[in-house]
């Protein structure tokens, strides 16, 4: 160890900046609410400040523009080239101008207070100052008015006091004719301390009322945003609730009609939704349990009395052995038929397969074909139309095949399965003892049988599927008891007696 730190390894330009987050997404809700509240609030302060100021501006300019106006003898205008009121100022312009000095001088006899910052100004731009009257700044608009190509001019400039101070000043140059009639202009200054003065205080003034503005708005839109979100703390509570406890009967309050209380009504339903779902996983897998211990203990029991005859060396009777062959045989066609159904029950409803044109009258027939095989001492009519319908062949099948073998389970040894498909229906009435009316309306429930049927083999899935697949195929199910006794199932599957293009 030689005490030196190891420095880091090198990365690429910007990888620590890209490793963190920005500062807006670092900042609650709460804080970025507040920070757009201060920041418009100053933005609208800051604006009507600037406007304030602009505006008093503008009128204290406009004052200054109308004294210098009324000092130069009225405002000005077409006629207006010997506006002057004080005695002798006119005769004083003209000396001016014919001696044309460029820089101010003393003198016994200055102008009167009005024309203390007052100038001549040549038809060739050049200044001509007026005995103790001081300087003033010539510019291009000044020149063009002592040509005559402009009526008059206003500007700010900068003159020179006949004391030699230097002040910024309001500037109104306007035409000016002599009595030989030559073109000139006169300028006319008023200082401007009197405007920027209180120019300056106001800028102050309303720099700390934004200032101020500012941080009132922050506090205010903290208070806002505090108020605003509460609604949401409680629904982030809930939420996190519902994390750490997995209860999804929490409710949230769905008070008002903003976007907070439509918020928390769907998350309700969301977690009423939720809680349904596993209510029915829970209850699948109670009742799927329940039906599996049956065939699960009639395996064991079998198989245990194969290995004790096998282990004792005592071979049991052929009979008794075939009878248990047979039984086993039996329970493992329940458990592969339970299981089939159980997998059919617990595919999700986005997962449904790829829906096509299925002759339903082929699928009757070949139903019918093997309910014929599962009841050798029963006689199963079928009548079918053709008609084609919209779905899955394997799961049309299967729910017709379901019917037929619910109608020939029930049907005692000599009667007659009657199968008829016409047009949109399908129908299949058996001989059996029929259905209470107590019954009827859970029977396409999941595992739910009757207690006349319990002892009877099957899950109790049967019909679950039948509704199930006859429901994604945009039909409908019933079961009705049968004139004459026993039960008639009929079906309903919209579709087209000929193949559609």
């Amino acid at each position: 160890m030689n005490g030196r730190a190891t420095a880091p390894p090198p990365g690429p330009p910007g990888a620590a900046r890209a490793a963190r987050p920005p500062i807006a997404r670092r900042l609650t809700l709460r804080a970025r609410m507040a920070l757009l509240t201060a920041a418009a609030v100053a933005l609208a302060v800051a604006a009507c400040a600037t406007a304030g100021w602009l505006l008093t501006r503008n009128q204290l300019y406009q004052e200054l523009d109308r004294r210098l106006a009324a000092t130069s003898g009225g405002p000005p205008g077409p006629g207006h080239d010997r506006p002057f009121r004080g005695p002798g100022i006119a005769r004083q312009i003209e000396d001016a101008l014919a001696a044309c000095a460029q820089a101010p001088a003393p003198s016994a006899n200055p102008p009167p207070g009005p024309y203390e910052m007052t100038q001549a100004v040549g038809a060739d731009g050049r200044r001509c100052t007026l005995p103790g009257a001081g300087a003033l700044e010539v510019t291009a608009e000044d020149a063009e008015v002592a040509r005559g190509e402009r009526g008059h001019a206003y500007h700010d400039g900068t003159g020179v006091t006949a004391a030699g101070a230097t002040r910024h000043v309001r500037i109104l140059t306007r035409p000016f004719r002599a009595v030989d009639g030559t073109t000139a202009a006169v300028s006319y200054a008023i200082p401007l301390d009197e405007v920027e003065g209180p120019l300056d205080n106001l800028a102050l003034l309303l720099t700390a009322v934004t200032a101020l503005g500012v941080l009132v708005s922050a506090a205010a839109g903290l208070m806002i945003a505090r108020a605003a979100l509460r609604p949401v703390d409680e629904l982030t509570g809930a939420v996190e609730h519902i994390a750490r406890t997995e209860d999804l009967g929490t409710r949230i309050p769905e008070e008002g009609t903003d976007e907070i209380a439509r918020l928390s009504r769907s998350f309700n339903s969301m977690t009423t939704a939720l809680a349904a779902s596993r209510e029915h996983q829970r209850q699948l897998i109670a009742d799927a349990g329940h039906e599996l211990r049956t065939p699960l203990t009639s395996l064991r029991t079998n198989i245990d009395l194969l290995l004790r005859a096998e282990a004792t060396g005592r071979d049991l009777p052929p009979a008794a052995r075939h009878n248990l062959m047979v039984s086993v045989k039996a329970q493992m066609l329940e458990l592969s038929s339970l299981v089939g159904d159980l997998l059919e029950l617990a595919r999700p409803a986005e997962a449904q397969p790829v829906r096509e044109t299925v002759p339903l009258h082929d699928v009757v027939a070949r139903a019918v074909d093997r309910a014929r095989l599962r009841g050798p001492g029963l006689t199963v009519e079928a009548a079918a139309e053709p008609w084609y319908v919209l779905g899955d062949p394997a799961s049309l099948e299967r729910a017709v095949v379901n019917l037929l073998d619910n109608a020939v389970k029930f049907s005692p040894p000599g009667a007659t399965v009657a199968v008829r498909l016409a047009g949109a229906e399908l129908t299949v009435r058996d001989r059996g003892p029929g259905i209470p009316a107590a019954d009827l309306p859970h029977v396409f429930e999941r595992f739910w049988r009757s207690p006349s049927a319990r002892s009877l083999p099957g899950s109790g899935l049967g019909l679950s599927i039948v509704a199930r697949v006859v429901a994604e195929s945009g039909g409908r199910v019933g079961l009705e008891p049968a004139p004459g006794g026993g039960t008639l199932a009929r079906v309903r599957l919209p579709g087209t007696p000929a193949p559609p293009d």
